[in-house]
């Protein structure tokens, strides 16, 4: 079964909100479009292609183009439920859509790796104060020979680095091994999912040095 906990399908969910978002409902609340739009897009998800789905930089050689996916297979409910909402007139449209909507997310799940050295931040990723920073390297060097051998994770993710100040950076590697940092640990998202760490944000953001943001 197609899963939606892949970034695949997080990217899929966000280019179908932005179609959504210049719709008739666009002063919703913002959870009533998160749901809305998760419900969408979860229909549609799992009858797209598994070369949609898996859509990677690369593998990009192997995701059709937005007009070339098959899409007879969408199930009734998403063009009639945009329908019924008003936001489109009828069925061709909910298609055009789909389509439009499918060539942003292509578009962005084969796009090239950032430059990592171009990501830095004025604020610390953590704490949010600013402060000095220093470069994390979530995937950390000593297991780089390991991460390939094993195929933990594609080779572009070798130089993927978090800007931290220097608390938040001696508080990461604190709570976790190297190799634990490299396996499961190798965002700052899947860093703050973690209970010690928002303790440690909380504490550090009430902090005197630097400025908290907003």
């Amino acid at each position: 079964m197609a899963s939606t906990e892949e970034p695949q399908f997080s990217l899929f969910k966000d280019a179908l909100a932005k179609r959504l978002v210049a719709g008739p409902d666009a002063s919703a609340e913002t959870d009533d479009l998160d749901d809305f739009t998760s419900y969408l897009a979860a229909e549609v998800w799992s009858t797209l292609p598994a070369n949609v789905r898996e859509a990677t930089y690369e593998g990009r050689d192997k995701v059709p183009a937005a007009d070339e996916v098959y899409l007879d297979s969408t199930p009734t409910s998403f063009a009639d439920t945009l329908t019924s909402c008003g936001i489109v007139g009828d069925d061709e449209d909910a298609v055009v859509l789909l389509q439009k909507v499918l060539e942003e997310y292509i578009t962005e799940a084969s796009a090239p790796p950032p430059v990592w050295s171009k990501t830095r931040t004025t604020e610390c990723e953590i704490c949010e104060r600013e402060v000095p920073l220093t470069y994390h390297h979530l995937i950390p060097r000593e297991t780089h020979a390991k991460m390939l051998k094993k195929k933990w994770h594609p080779e572009y993710m070798l130089n993927s680095v978090a800007w931290l100040c220097r608390p938040c950076h001696s508080a990461v590697h604190h709570v976790a091994s190297n190799e634990e940092l490299a396996r499961t640990l190798y965002t700052v998202e899947l860093l703050l999912k973690r209970d010690d760490i928002q303790k440690w944000r909380k504490y550090a953001a009430k902090q005197r040095f630097g400025v908290k943001r907003g």
